[in-house]
C-alpha cells in the first residue's frame, strides 16, 4: 500500500471515538515496516471538517501534519476538508493520506484486501477515460434515482485502487470520482443510504442546477432539512462530486459509509466542501461535507450505458470486470 520506507514519519490521528485496536495495529504495521509511527489523539468534534475546527488544537495539528511522510486519518469525526487538512495537502508536497475514519476491521479487510490492485487498476483507468471523453453523466436505479450532470475537464477526475505509495489524497480503493460542472445537476436523487439520517429512512433530494432544492421523505426529510440549516452555509446544499462504486468485495450496504461509497454497480453523491484540488481554482468553501449512496445503478456516459442494474454490461468494461471479480481471493 504505502511501501513505507525506513525513517519515514507515519501520523496515524485518531480520536475518543477511534477503535484503539485498529489504532495500535497501524502503529506497529508503520514499526515493522523501518517506519517511525506518532499518534495524533484529539478531541472529538461536535461536526466533521471545517464546522470541528474550534474543538481541535488546529495549530500544533496543522504543524505536524505538514511534516510527516504518511497520515492515516482514523477520526471518528473527520479532519477531512477543514483547514487543517487543506494545508497539509497543500503544504506537504511528500504527503500520503489515506482516510479510513471509523471504519470496523471487518469492514477494512472487505475493501482493502483479497482482490488484485492491478486488475483493478485496468478497470478504474478505463472508467476514467471514458468520463473525460464523455459530456454527460446520467445515473438512474430502480428505486427512484434519475439525475444527470455535465463534465468538465477543468475538474480533478480520480480513482484508488490500493497504490498509495506516492503524494496522493487517497481513499479506499474502488471507485472514479467525478466533479460534476457547476449548476448542472438536475433531476432527483433517492438515497439507499444517507449520512446523519436513522437507517431506513429513504430520503430523496430535488437536485436543480446543482442545488438541493427539496428533501423529501416526511418527518425524517424534515430533520435533515434542519440540519443542513444548522450550518448557516449556502455551500452546504452544494454537489461537491460523484463516485462511480467497483469495489469487487462490497456487495451490500453495510452502513459504515467508507466501505457503502464503493458498492459494486453503485454510486455515491458528496454535497459541500470540495477542495481546491478537485474544483480548481478555488474550490467550493464549506462547512463541512457530506455523502449519500444509491445502489444498483445504471450509469450512462452520454447515450453509452456502463452499468445496468449494479452490473457492467459495457463491452469493452465487461472483461475487465469479470477479470477484477475472478480474482477475488484467488
Amino acid at each position: 500500500m504505502f511501501q513505507v520506507k525506513p525513517g519515514e514519519t507515519v501520523a496515524i490521528t485518531t480520536d475518543f471515538g477511534s477503535d484503539t485496536t485498529i489504532v495500535d495495529s497501524l502503529f506497529v504495521a508503520a514499526q515493522n515496516a523501518g517506519g517511525l509511527p506518532l499518534i495524533l489523539r484529539i478531541p472529538k468534534a461536535k461536526k466533521d471538517s471545517q464546522a470541528g475546527m474550534n474543538d481541535w488544537p488546529h495549530q500544533a495539528l496543522t504543524a505536524a501534519l505538514s511534516n510527516v511522510d504518511v497520515w492515516i486519518e482514523a477520526n471518528s469525526v473527520v479532519l477531512l476538508y477543514s483547514d487543517i487538512w487543506e494545508t497539509a495537502m497543500k503544504e506537504n508536497k511528500k504527503l500520503r493520506y489515506l482516510i479510513i475514519a471509523d471504519s470496523t476491521i471487518t469492514s477494512l479487510d472487505r475493501v482493502f484486501t483479497g482482490f488484485d490492485i492491478q486488475s483493478l487498476k485496468k478497470l478504474l483507468r478505463e472508467v476514467t477515460a471514458m468520463a473525460k471523453a464523455a459530456n454527460k453523466v446520467r445515473i438512474t436505479s430502480e428505486n427512484g434515482t434519475d439525475v444527470s450532470y455535465e463534465i468538465d475537464l477543468n475538474h480533478a477526475f480520480d480513482y484508488d485502487d490500493g497504490d498509495y505509495s506516492q503524494p496522493k489524497f487517497g481513499t479506499a480503493p474502488g471507485f472514479v470520482n467525478i466533479v460534476p460542472k457547476l449548476n448542472s445537476m438536475n433531476g432527483n436523487i433517492v438515497f439507499d443510504h444517507l449520512q446523519h439520517t436513522e437507517e431506513g429512512n429513504s430520503l430523496e433530494f430535488i437536485m436543480k442546477n446543482g442545488l438541493i432544492s427539496d428533501v423529501i421523505g416526511g418527518k425524517a426529510a424534515e430533520a435533515f432539512k434542519s440540519y443542513l440549516a444548522s450550518f448557516e452555509d449556502e455551500n452546504m446544499y452544494k454537489i461537491s462530486h460523484n463516485m462511480l462504486g467497483l469495489n469487487p468485495k462490497v456487495r451490500e450496504l453495510t452502513g459504515e459509509l467508507v466501505e457503502d461509497e464503493r458498492i459494486w454497480g453503485g454510486v455515491d453523491f458528496g454535497f459541500g466542501h470540495t477542495s481546491a484540488m478537485d474544483m480548481p481554482p478555488f474550490g467550493q468553501e464549506a462547512k463541512s461535507h457530506f455523502d449519500g449512496v444509491v445502489i444498483n445503478t445504471s450509469i450512462y456516459f452520454d447515450d453509452i450505458q456502463l452499468t445496468d442494474n449494479g452490473e457492467v454490461c459495457h463491452k469493452d468494461l465487461r472483461p475487465l470486470a469479470e477479470s477484477v471479480l475472478k480474482s477475488i481471493n484467488a
